[in-house]
């Protein structure tokens, strides 16, 4: 009996000793559960020293920046071409000059319209002939001394000769030159006034026609302006025709310019993955030149009610955002949340994490260091 016994001793002590075969019962009065210490919770001493800040609703309008850059309105932008080829004498203006409509911004030789000259007066000569020829004609056949159909025939002949040579006159008009005072030498004129924006020849260069060849210039009326930005796909949502637009240029960081979403691109660019959003502007003071980069604050027309905090509550931290939350006397909580965008007053918006009137340290660096501090001395 006493062996027996001492089996059973033994196999109670093998039971208790292999874990992975015993299980413990919760239930028994012998079980203690004990919860783990939650290492976001906090204990501060002197608590006081920490002003608190209150989880806020404000109504606002959803807002959202971007970059962008200044650009000529294209509806006011005209290219500069010539109908002939030839080979450039003289250049009288350069890029970035202001012209005036009918000035002339440069002068060619042109072998097309020394040929268009050389047949306007052989055309000429012909009319000429063939109006004396016809004078004659008529003389003649009003005295019965030719019959009607030579008549007729020096009518054909004369109006074909000032057909031809309104014809070469036309050509000439065509190709820029001046009836009144025709010359081998082209004066390419400004179709509008404007700043010249783009030039693409220099002196003694060769033109082509328009067969592929660049414009020799570009003149845009800069009295208004586009600001072109780029929105991502994701936050074309926030961005409706009509919201408010405020710019600020980095040429000038102290002036802001007001503006209104006039166009959202339908199309998105495979690259970046973003639409062309555009603002138009007046430009009559020449503020804004192309090719300026800027910044613009897109606010939406409608608004509702957001939770902000002062921007100091809110920790950045391994690219997360905290905040400590007051829970009673000297314990806080380290609470991670999801900020959103920054107002112009120190406000900051928080997405989720918190409630409206939750009590947070005004300053969560500070805050953070103290801990630090507290949890480092013995």
């Amino acid at each position: 009996m006493r062996f027996l016994v001492f089996l059973a001793v033994v196999g109670t002590f093998f039971s208790v000793g292999c874990g992975n075969q015993t299980k413990v019962d919760a239930k028994s009065p012998d079980t203690k559960i004990v919860d783990a210490p939650d290492v976001n919770v906090v204990t501060i001493p002197h608590p006081e020293k920490f002003p608190l800040a209150p989880v806020e609703l404000h109504k606002s309008a959803n807002q959202l920046s971007a970059n962008g850059v200044v650009a000529p309105d294209v509806s006011r932008t005209v290219p500069v071409n010539s109908l002939t080829s030839g080979r450039v004498v003289d250049v009288r203006v350069r890029l970035g000059d202001d012209v005036k409509k009918g000035q002339v911004l440069l002068t060619m030789s042109s072998p097309d319209i020394s040929a268009a000259i050389s047949d306007y007066r052989k055309f000429q000569a012909d009319e000429a002939l063939a109006r004396i020829q016809l004078e004659r004609s008529q003389l003649l056949y009003s005295h019965g001394a030719v019959p009607q159909k030579d008549l007729q025939v020096a009518e054909g002949v004369a109006q074909k000769a000032k057909v031809d040579l309104q014809t070469a006159a036309q050509r000439i008009e065509l190709l820029g030159g001046d009836l009144k005072q025709p010359s081998p030498l082209l004066e390419v004129k400004a179709p509008t006034s404007g700043t010249i924006i783009e030039q693409n020849v220099t002196n003694s260069a060769g033109i082509k026609s328009l067969d592929n060849s660049p414009n020799l210039f570009t003149i845009a009326d800069l009295s208004h302006v586009w600001v072109l930005c780029d929105v991502y796909e994701n936050n074309l949502s926030q961005v409706h025709l009509g919201d408010r637009a405020t710019i600020q240029l980095n040429a000038y960081p102290d002036r802001k310019i007001e503006g209104r979403v006039s166009n959202i691109s339908r199309l998105l660019d495979p690259a970046t993955r973003s639409a062309k959003v555009r603002i138009d502007l007046p430009n009559s003071s020449s503020l804004l030149r192309p090719n300026m980069f800027a910044t613009v604050l897109f606010v939406s027309q409608g608004s509702q009610n957001r939770m902000t905090v002062p921007v100091g509550a809110i920790l950045r931290l391994q690219d997360r955002d905290w905040v400590f939350l007051k829970l009673d006397g000297q314990r806080f909580r380290r609470t991670e949340v999801q900020a959103g965008t920054t107002s112009a007053d120190g406000q900051q918006e928080i997405l989720s994490g918190v409630k409206a009137g939750d009590q947070l340290a005004a300053n969560a660096l500070q805050f953070s260091r103290a801990v630090e501090n507290a949890t480092e001395q013995p």
